[in-house]
């Protein structure tokens, strides 16, 4: 009876109800809508990309002016002094035992993984490369899931682990025959990296806290710059240095390659699906080496670009779920 009266009256038919919805969704202000929504999360993306390139330009830039410990001593400790106010004032109340793994993941994801990229970019590893091998985090954090988790890798995990290090090995290669880089400092950024996974292995296994993330991250800053002023001490000395470029260099690593990256890391998350924000940071070394080609002349070959398909082939295959057998 309810159908009889409905579609009794023009208009209401469900003919005239399936057009009227079509139309709506076709109507151009849907289509704006669509599109822009579209643009934002390109442009987000876009962003995300350029800003997590910084680091690793940063860093570059910053070395010509100040020692490379110097330089992340005070990347950290401005970071952290800057969000403290924030840390102490909102969100919950910080407590002792949650500090403490905080300051454990701030050792190994910030001093352990800043130091080795960024002293590998100090003795001349080209800043592409560097950002190719820290781009190796998936295969790593596969490597060392055994060890830590238990959890031990599939044959194809094995697979894509294999071809991710013929293909730094393809993009090494050549950087071996044109720079004057000790054979050693190419292994800093894979200790790095291996630290940064260290990291995010011992947090997924750690009991959740519910710590927001400028608390958790101004913990991890402070407490790495306390390792990094040791450091810097025995390079030379814990001062800045009144330069301009020194100046330049670390409010472009912290406003820049750590509030932005961070922050822009976060929202997209929120906006797109971790599958893609981890697919779209794929795109972060070939950036760098076209920047640095760029702002250092640092040289560029088709050997490094054909060692970074490679590579990015090797992620795919270990980062991509495996879908679970049928029943």
């Amino acid at each position: 009876m309810y159908r009889r009266s409905l579609c009794s009256k023009p208009g209401l038919t469900l003919l005239n109800w399936n057009s009227k919805m079509s139309d709506i969704a076709s109507s151009p202000w849907g289509a704006r809508k669509g599109l822009i929504a579209v643009a934002t999360l390109v442009v987000l993306e876009l962003a995300l990309v350029i800003s997590w390139s910084a680091g690793f330009v940063g860093v570059r830039f910053a070395t010509d002016h100040a020692p490379i410990f110097l330089i992340l001593l005070w990347r950290s400790l401005v970071s952290g002094l800057l969000l403290l106010p924030f840390a102490l004032l909102f969100g919950p109340k910080l407590r002792f035992k949650d500090l403490a793994p905080q300051v454990l993941f701030g050792i190994l994801a910030m001093s352990g993984y800043l130091a080795g990229f960024a002293l590998a970019i100090s003795y001349g590893v080209p800043t592409g490369l560097v950002a190719l091998i820290t781009d190796m985090l998936p295969l790593a954090v596969a490597f060392l899931s055994w060890p830590v988790l238990g959890q031990a890798l599939s044959a194809r995990q094995w697979f894509g682990s294999f071809i991710g290090l013929a293909g730094v090995l393809i993009a090494s290669a050549w950087s071996l025959d044109v720079g004057d880089v000790p054979l050693w400092a190419y292994g800093l950024p894979v200790l790095g990296t291996l630290s940064l996974a260290m990291a995010t292995l011992l947090q997924k296994r750690s009991p959740s806290v519910s710590m927001p993330v400028y608390q958790s991250l101004c913990i991890q800053c402070l407490s790495a710059s306390a390792i990094f002023a040791i450091l810097a001490w025995r390079e030379g000395s814990v001062l800045p240095i009144l330069d301009r470029g020194f100046v330049g260099g670390i409010l472009w690593l912290v406003f820049v390659a750590t509030f932005g990256a961070w922050s822009l890391y976060y929202i997209a998350l929120r906006k797109s699906s971790p599958a893609r924000v981890t697919a779209i940071l794929y795109l972060s070394p070939p950036v760098t080496m076209i920047w640095a080609w760029i702002m250092f002349d640092e040289p560029l070959s088709w050997m490094m670009a054909a060692g970074l398909a490679v590579s990015l082939v090797g992620i795919v295959i270990v980062a991509t779920p495996q879908k679970p057998a049928p029943l």
